[in-house]
């Protein structure tokens, strides 16, 4: 058998071949797939329910993407639940194809420490595209508060310890994580009232029950109009240009250092879905976000379109990245899960 030796060495050529080209084969169905995207309808899975702040978002971004994207249909897909963590679960299991994607919002820096038995890694099992909008927040107070300025209200919070109710809209909320940061800026002591949602919470804020709330300006700017609140402070880094809260101080230049929160959205797809899907992804969002009637909408809820490098995949991780770092200390001090 002069040919038995020279088979067995041609084995492992063989095999390498077969791999190549099975790699190949992959390679040009995803280089195909990526060519022809989108050809059918995408959905954009919202971690929370319908009519709230980030599904407005959501409705309105699938707008604005529907004509960089050949006007594509795109739909919202509502999985409420966990502290956003149900919704982004299902988003991290889906085929990485670019036909599902996730739009969260600051729920994807508290998460890693909020849900202690998180079923996927943020930092690992999503691909980031871009930032979207920051929403501001503003310090606010129950009509019968009888400080009229930050100075005053400091030293009302001083004079009683302990004796103090900050509301929220829940626990792993904007206006939870608000909250245990002005108090841990504060080193105050305040009972923490969770609600089941924003609405419920500035209701009794109006009424009295509770003193104080940290949340965002699409849930307060109207109460505050309205004057069944008192607004003391915005949570920026530096003052909004809103006609009606222009005038507010933010927290940083009352002396709480380094003292910044937004609510930011941000747009995500499955690990391992192609890069020329992320690519045209990306273009279209980039797009989108320069739409007038998308930055409109915006301003109408009193968040601000992202125009800076966050934009880039890279730098979008980074940001998140460095929103998990500053918030995990804060919550395992607070001891308090959504699990």
């Amino acid at each position: 058998m002069p040919f038995g030796p020279w088979a067995v060495r041609l084995r492992p050529l063989l095999a390498l071949k077969q791999c190549a080209a099975v790699l190949a084969a992959s390679s040009l169905a995803l280089s195909v797939q990526a060519a022809g995207f989108p050809g059918k309808t995408i959905s954009i899975i919202v971690p929370f329910s319908a009519g709230g702040p980030t599904d407005r978002v959501a409705r309105d971004l699938a707008e604005a993407l529907r004509k960089p994207l050949g006007g594509i249909s795109i739909v919202v897909d509502n999985v409420a639940g966990a502290g956003s963590s149900i919704g982004s679960a299902k988003a991290a299991r889906a085929t990485p194809d670019g036909y599902t994607l996730l739009l969260n919002h600051i729920g994807m820096a508290t998460m890693p420490t909020l849900v202690r038995n998180l079923p996927f890694k943020v930092e690992a099992d999503f691909e980031y595209l871009g930032l979207v909008d920051e929403v501001p927040m503003t310090l606010v107070s129950k009509p019968s508060m009888p400080a009229s300025n930050y100075k005053e209200l400091a030293a009302w919070i001083g004079q009683n310890k302990g004796r103090i109710n900050l509301g929220n809209a829940g626990v792993g909320s904007a206006s939870h994580l608000c909250g245990l940061l002005f108090q841990s800026a504060l080193q105050a002591d305040m009972t923490t009232v969770p609600y089941k949602g924003a609405a419920p919470a500035i209701t009794d804020l109006i009424g009295g029950q509770i003193d104080l709330m940290c949340d965002q300006t699409t849930n307060t700017t109207n109460q505050i109009e309205a004057k069944k609140v008192k607004a003391f402070a915005v949570t920026t880094a530096k003052r909004l240009t809103t006609p009606l809260l222009k005038d507010l101080p933010t927290l940083q230049e009352l002396g709480l250092k380094d003292f910044e929160v937004t609510i930011w959205h941000g747009l995500y797809a499955p690990k391992g879905t192609p890069a020329a899907v992320l690519a045209r992804l990306n273009a279209a969002l980039k797009v989108a976000l320069k739409d007038p009637d998308f930055i409109r909408k915006q301003a109408d809820q009193g968040a601000v379109v992202v125009a800076d490098k966050r934009l880039e995949p890279v730098e979008h991780k980074k940001f998140v990245a460095a929103e998990i770092a500053k918030w995990s200390p804060i919550i395992k001090a607070a001891g308090v899960y959504a699990d």
